[in-house]
């Protein structure tokens, strides 16, 4: 960006009261006019929306949408969620992929049963005190389900407040972060606070997009200081990609008469309450047979004479790219397990009960399927 460009730059986020109120009637009529119909936008209630929050992050919202409908219809309350099982809830988080998120939901509606009778907090104190809340969720349930005046700041937002204001620092860096925080609060209006901030993330998600935002169509472009300064593809500014680093590892299905060895992980693991077979990263200079055995035996105590390659999962995790190559192998014995919270020889047709990771779904579909075809010949 040119230096004389960046000079320009406002020190603080500032509207005229006008400019404001007019900023905030554009966005209110274009949401009222284009916002997507869903479901978590029907109600009020601060449960749903809750939940729907927890769900949006880091998940896309067509990927939500199931997920949110069939989640409410089995825990429709705060009661009916404290009070199921954690596996029970993990299930029906399958596929969603970051289960801390469904841990801390859970632990939390047990903490609002106990410590608030079961009504939902109303004050960002209260929620701050709650498991898996952070300012950003705590102040868009309260701004969408009691109209609280709350500011909201999330990779959309952040990217409409940077262009609107043209932030000329890194957005992740505590600077811009104080800054678009500060922006957010800025441009609230008095009153409609939680359709305004529904908006705010609407017109980031549909228009003003990371590339090729549609500024001709956007309800801020007569006040977005980046269009008027011709800036818009410039911002915002972020730090430089991390380096993704490879990971190779090798998992073993282990089998005992059609039935599949599974550990349940363990509390503070990635994944923790959810089910796996094991697997691990190979020692350098480790011959694959090798590797397999001391997997084999770190995690299950038992032994395979010969393991057969049945497939590859590649997955990325924060700043990894994990391979995982798939092995099978015949064992006999009950197994054991330091590592594991529990052990279990799973048949086919009960695989479906245990909750896992989309990773370990599709190595244990693997697994089923070769089991399947074997018996077929």
């Amino acid at each position: 960006m040119a230096k004389e460009k960046l000079e320009t730059i406002l020190p603080k986020p500032s509207l005229l009261p006008a400019s404001k109120k007019l900023l905030g009637k554009a966005l209110l009529f274009w949401f009222g006019e284009r916002k997507r119909d869903l479901p978590w936008r029907k109600t009020r209630d601060p449960f749903a929306i809750w939940v729907s929050e927890i769900m949006l992050q880091q998940t896309q919202v067509a990927t939500v949408i199931p997920y949110f409908e069939r989640f409410l219809k089995s825990f429709p309350t705060v009661e009916a969620l404290a009070a199921a099982d954690e596996q029970e809830v993990l299930k029906h988080w399958q596929g969603l992929g970051y289960y801390r998120r469904a841990r801390h939901m859970h632990q939390a509606a047990k903490m609002i049963i106990a410590d608030y009778a079961g009504v939902f907090p109303d004050t960002p104190e209260a929620l701050s005190c709650l498991p898996g809340l952070g300012r950003y969720t705590r102040n868009a349930v309260l701004s969408q389900a009691f109209d609280t005046r709350l500011p909201i700041l999330e990779a959309n937002t952040k990217r409409v407040l940077a262009r609107l204001f043209a932030l000329a620092h890194d957005v992740d860096s505590s600077l811009g972060n104080k800054f678009l925080w500060e922006a957010a609060e800025e441009i609230l209006p008095e009153r409609d606070i939680g359709e305004f901030n529904q908006a705010m993330m609407e017109v980031g998600s549909l228009v003003c997009t990371v590339t090729n935002p549609k500024c001709n169509s956007c309800p801020l472009s007569p006040f977005c200081i980046a269009k008027r300064s011709d800036l818009v593809t410039e911002l915002p500014i972020k730090k430089k990609k991390v380096v993704v680093t490879q990971v190779q590892e090798l998992a073993t299905v282990l089998v005992n008469k059609k039935r599949i060895l599974l550990g349940k992980r363990p509390v503070g693991q990635r994944w923790a309450g959810l089910w796996e077979v094991p697997h691990d990263t190979p020692e350098e200079g480790e011959t694959e047979a090798k590797a397999l055995g001391i997997i084999s035996r770190k995690y299950a105590s038992v032994e395979s004479k010969r393991f057969r390659e049945i497939g590859k999962v590649i997955h990325p995790v924060t700043r990894f790219k994990i391979t995982v190559r798939v092995f099978m192998g015949e064992v006999s014995g009950k197994g054991a397990s330091d590592y594991y919270e529990e052990l279990a020889w799973v048949c086919l047709s009960d695989m479906e009960k245990y909750p896992k990771s989309s990773p370990q779904s599709k190595m244990i579909a693997m697994a089923v399927k070769a089991l399947e075809l074997k018996k077929e010949v």
